[in-house]
């Protein structure tokens, strides 16, 4: 591609990529239904119903995070990119698909905490979410997509990133069907993959 010549198609690929992650991401605090009490109800009626609520605020937030770290990573990756090719679109759609899910298996999460199916359910979307992801990774940093600019470390970094996603995305699957729980808190684990996969094999960090 000549130099300052901008790739229509990887734009507005990513422009519509970064759509859906927003509207996901806003589908989130919808899906939680705000109390409606009656008319001069003591201050305390309202702290309470606020309290019922706190299943959906943590799924909330959990989500919100793990959300806005799949875009970070989607946005990282495509710095990468130097130009389109029809290979990644229908990896990119079927990620976009399973984000465009969260909002519900959050808020089905988030109303029946301590049960088994709707962790596991949960899980395993963050689990087939991260595949994807990594999936798309390794087709935008690798030819004919990867921009003349992108150093191996850069390709390297990104890669290592998006492995450590799915590790701590299994970890979370076997917490969901041993201790549902405490199965979020096995996405906890990325950070530690992370450093794990970083002394199996040192990686520069790359510039964001």
């Amino acid at each position: 591609m000549a130099a300052g010549k901008t790739d229509h198609a990887l734009e507005r690929l990513v422009f519509f990529s970064d759509a859906v992650f927003a509207i996901a991401i806003t589908l989130l605090v919808i899906e939680i239904h705000a109390p409606h009490l009656p008319r001069r109800s003591p201050d305390m009626a309202h702290w309470h119903a606020l309290a019922e609520l706190t299943p959906s605020f943590l799924g909330y937030f959990i989500s919100f995070a793990v959300i806005g770290a799949f875009w970070m990573a989607h946005h990282r990756v495509f710095a990468l990119a130097g130009r389109y090719s029809p290979r990644i679109l229908g990896w990119n759609m079927a990620l976009l698909g399973v984000i465009a899910f969260m909002p519900f298996v959050t808020a089905y999460l988030a109303s029946n905490m301590n049960a088994r199916v709707p962790a596991v359910l949960y899980c395993v979307a963050m689990l087939v979410a991260a595949l994807l992801s990594m999936k798309v990774n390794r087709v935008a940093t690798s030819p004919p997509m990867v921009g003349e600019g992108a150093t191996g470390e850069d390709i390297a970094y990104v890669r290592a990133r998006s492995l450590s996603v799915v590790l701590g995305a299994a970890t979370a699957v076997g917490f969901a069907f041993l201790i549902p729980e405490i199965a979020q808190a096995g996405l906890i684990s990325i950070p530690l993959w992370r450093r794990i996969l970083a002394r199996v094999r040192p990686i520069a960090p790359a510039a964001d």
